[in-house]
C-alpha cells in the first residue's frame, strides 16, 4: 500500500505547486487593488469612482476565489482517495487473513493484531501525506519570499581608498555626474560637476521633474551614478559600506514619515542612545518644541500611523528634528519645508545655520526665499546644470533662476 499512497500523494502534490503559486499572484492583485482603494480613498471619492473600483474588486476577487476553489478541490482529493486505499488494504488483509485461518496457518489473533499494525501504519501516512499538503502550500510562498531574499546586490561595495585618506576641506563633489535609471531611454541627469565645501549650505532649485531629488539621492547611494563619480569626503561612496556612508548623512524626504508609538520613539530612530537633552534641543531648532511641549506627555505623546494625529507642518518639523538628533556631517533636506509659513521656514533655516556641529546641508525646495541665503545654488532643468552660483549672481547669470524668482517675487513695476 506504501507505494500506491506515494504516488497518490506525489502526484497531487506535483499539480498543485506551481496551481499554489498562481493563487498567490491572484492574492497579490486582489490586495493591491485594495492597498490602492485605502491609500487614494479621497481621491476615489473626489472623482466619484467608487462604484468602478468596487467592480474591480469583486472582478479580481471573483477570479481568485475561484481559482482558489479549483485548487482546493484538487487538494481536497488528498484524504478521500488515501482512505480509500487504507481500507481497501485492510479488506484485501481481512480476505487473505480469512484464507489463512481457514487453511489452518494463522490464527484469528494474529489477523486481527495485523490488521491493527495495518491501520495504524496507513493512518500514520495519511496524516504525513496531509503535512506535505502544508508543505506544499508553503513551499509556493517560501518561493516568493526566497526570490526577494536572494535578489542579487546591485550596489557592491568597490576597491578604494581608506579612511585615512579622507578629504577634510570638501564635503561632496559631483564629478560629471550622469544618471539614467533603469528602464528609461532619457537620462535623469547628465554632466552634474559641484564641488561644496565642508559646512556649506547648497540650495538646489529647478522646476518639477527637473532631477533635484535624483541628485541628492546618489549622496546616500540609493542610486548609483550611471556616468561620473560622487565623493563624499574625497572618496568614492562606491567604496564605502552602506553602513559607514549612510552613518554620515541624514536625510528628511519629501514626504514626512512617522511611525506608531511615541514623539520619543521616532526621534530615536536618529540615535538610539541620544538623551531628552539632545532631542528637545532638536526638538527646538526644528521649530517643533512648541507643540510638543502642548501635547499630553511631551516626549511621550503618542503618534499614530503615519502621524496622522499632526498637521503636515508639524509632521515636516519632526521628521527634520529625527534628522538632527543623528548630528550627522551631512543633511539632506528633500523638499522638507514646503508645509511651514515663511516665519516658521525662516526661524528654521536660521536655526540650522546656527546648528554646533556644523554640517554640510543641501537643501532643496521650489522656494527662493528658502534657498536665498544658501552659500551655493545650483540651478537644474531637464537634469542638466544651468547655473550655480550665489542668489544675487544667478539673478544676473541664469535666466531660469530669475524667472523662478520673479514668478514669486514680482518685480515692483509689474506689481505696480
Amino acid at each position: 500500500m506504501i507505494p500506491l499512497l506515494s504516488a497518490v500523494v506525489f502526484t497531487i502534490m506535483i499539480k498543485s505547486i506551481p496551481l499554489f503559486k498562481r493563487v498567490q499572484k491572484n492574492l497579490d492583485r486582489v490586495t493591491g487593488i485594495t492597498r490602492e482603494n485605502l491609500t487614494g480613498v479621497r481621491v476615489i471619492r473626489a472623482f466619484r469612482k467608487e462604484d468602478e473600483e468596487i467592480a474591480a474588486f469583486n472582478a479580481a476577487n471573483d477570479d481568485h476565489t475561484g481559482f482558489q476553489n479549483f485548487v482546493g478541490k484538487i487538494s481536497a482529493l488528498m484524504n478521500p482517495i488515501t482512505l480509500i486505499l487504507v481500507n481497501g488494504g485492510v479488506i484485501v488483509l481481512l480476505l487473505s487473513g480469512a484464507h489463512f485461518v481457514e487453511i489452518g496457518e494463522m490464527t484469528q489473533g494474529e489477523v486481527v493484531a495485523m490488521t491493527n499494525y495495518m491501520a495504524q501504519i496507513l493512518v500514520e501516512l495519511v496524516k504525513f501525506a496531509n503535512t506535505l499538503l502544508t508543505v506544499n502550500k508553503a513551499l509556493a510562498c517560501g518561493d516568493r519570499i526566497e526570490a526577494v531574499l536572494e535578489a542579487p546586490v546591485g550596489m557592491a561595495v568597490q576597491e578604494g581608498s581608506s579612511s585615512s585618506a579622507l578629504d577634510t576641506q570638501t564635503a561632496v563633489i559631483f564629478s560629471n555626474v550622469g544618471l539614467t535609471y533603469e528602464g528609461n531611454a532619457e537620462p535623469s541627469l547628465t554632466g552634474i560637476d559641484l564641488q561644496v565645501p565642508r559646512g556649506a549650505t547648497v540650495g538646489i532649485i529647478g522646476s518639477t521633474g527637473s532631477g533635484k531629488s535624483s541628485a541628492v539621492q546618489l549622496i546616500p547611494r540609493f542610486y548609483d551614478a550611471t556616468e561620473g563619480a560622487v565623493l563624499v569626503n574625497g572618496r568614492d561612496v562606491r567604496t564605502y559600506t552602506p553602513e559607514e556612508l549612510r552613518d554620515r548623512i541624514a536625510i528628511v524626504p519629501q514626504k514626512p514619515i512617522l511611525f506608531r508609538g511615541t514623539v520619543r520613539s521616532n526621534l530615536l530612530w536618529g540615535n538610539n542612545n541620544a538623551t531628552d537633552e539632545e532631542l528637545w534641543t532638536a526638538l527646538e531648532a526644528a521649530q517643533a518644541k512648541d507643540f510638543v511641549l502642548q501635547k499630553e506627555g511631551g516626549l511621550d505623546a503618542p503618534v499614530t500611523q503615519g502621524g496622522r494625529n499632526f498637521s503636515g507642518g508639524q509632521r515636516q518639523r519632526l521628521t527634520i528634528a529625527r534628522a538632527l538628533v543623528r548630528k550627522a556631517e551631512i543633511l539632506i533636506l528633500d523638499d522638507s519645508s514646503s508645509a511651514l509659513d515663511y516665519a516658521t521656514d525662516a526661524a528654521l533655516r536660521k536655526s540650522l545655520r546656527e546648528l554646533p556641529e556644523r554640517p554640510t546641508i543641501f537643501l532643496i525646495s521650489q522656494r527662493t526665499s528658502s534657498i536665498q541665503h544658501a552659500d551655493v545654488i545650483l540651478v537644474l532643468e531637464d537634469g542638466r546644470s544651468v547655473g550655480v552660483g550665489t542668489h544675487e549672481q544667478l539673478l544676473h547669470s541664469c535666466e531660469v533662476y530669475r524667472e523662478i524668482y520673479e514668478s514669486q517675487f514680482q518685480k515692483g513695476e509689474d506689481a505696480e
